[in-house]
């Protein structure tokens, strides 16, 4: 048997109609999977892979009841619930001393509020199915260092990777829940964050900015058999970090 054979397997992938969120959703669909995709506007097309497409449900998860009503969506459409990939997320860059209250507070309920609402809905359905379930939160390597620029974001994300490891205790063993801590990823709106995409990607020890498949197929190793006894943990995806300035600084240390 293929443990990454989904075929009869359902998966939410919140945030999923773009970027890293159309990839994942497009890797579980290419693994046999059904797959529901939600956010708050609908897109102009949605992740289609050999003539299978994902189904869209319009859903602001940071409201808990369109959170519950996504997975309600998930179930109602395909019979049961298998795996959650809590994608949904992002901030702009913003000036942490002079940003509106308000603003951190959208943020923090985007990044970490809104993965809990999720979550929790998808837990009341998992613990009482034949083989549980499993659910990835995509977090960020903001969450890991300072994250200048985006402070509420980086804090949102840590407490994102320790939220992952408390209800993987609270929910064990009926539900795996495991965190993905994400790089630099190119997607179509890399250009909106980095200026020279090349620079940047010479900072990074492998070479380059990551892929949306980079991260999807990580999803999708949490999510299947394979990953029985992971629970969690935090898995880095991010091609090695950055090489560190002192180093760079130093002739001939280039990094390349």
């Amino acid at each position: 048997m293929n443990p990454l054979d989904f075929a009869g397997r359902a998966v939410l992938v919140t945030g999923g109609t773009r970027g890293i969120g159309a990839g994942i959703a497009a890797r579980f669909l290419a693994a046999g999977a059904d797959v529901l995709v939600c956010a708050r506007t609908a897109p102009a097309a949605l992740p289609e892979v050999d003539g299978r497409t994902a189904r869209f449900v319009a859903a602001d998860v940071r409201d808990p009841y369109q959170a519950s009503a996504a997975v309600r969506a998930t179930v109602d459409a395909f019979g049961r619930l298998d795996a959650v990939v809590n994608n949904a997320g992002g901030a702009p860059y913003a000036d942490a001393a002079t940003v509106s209250p308000r603003f951190h507070a959208k943020v923090i309920e985007l990044n970490l509020i809104a993965p809990l609402h999720v979550s929790q809905a998808a837990y009341a359905v998992m613990r009482e199915q034949p083989g549980g379930g499993a659910i990835v939160m995509v977090g960020s390597v903001s969450g890991v260092r300072p994250s200048p620029g985006t402070a509420a974001y980086g804090a949102a994300k840590a407490g994102l990777h320790h939220l992952a490891a408390s209800l993987a205790v609270e929910w064990a063993p009926a539900v795996r829940i495991n965190s993905i801590v994400v790089g630099m990823i190119a997607t179509e709106l890399s250009g909106e964050h980095y200026a020279d995409i090349e620079a940047v990607a010479g900072t990074v020890p492998l070479g380059r900015l990551g892929t949306p498949d980079d991260v999807a197929d990580a999803c999708l190793f949490l999510a299947s058999p394979l990953a029985s006894y992971v629970t969690g943990a935090a898995l880095t995806v991010h091609g090695g970090g950055e090489w560190p300035a002192y180093l760079r600084a130093q002739v001939g240390m280039s990094g390349e």
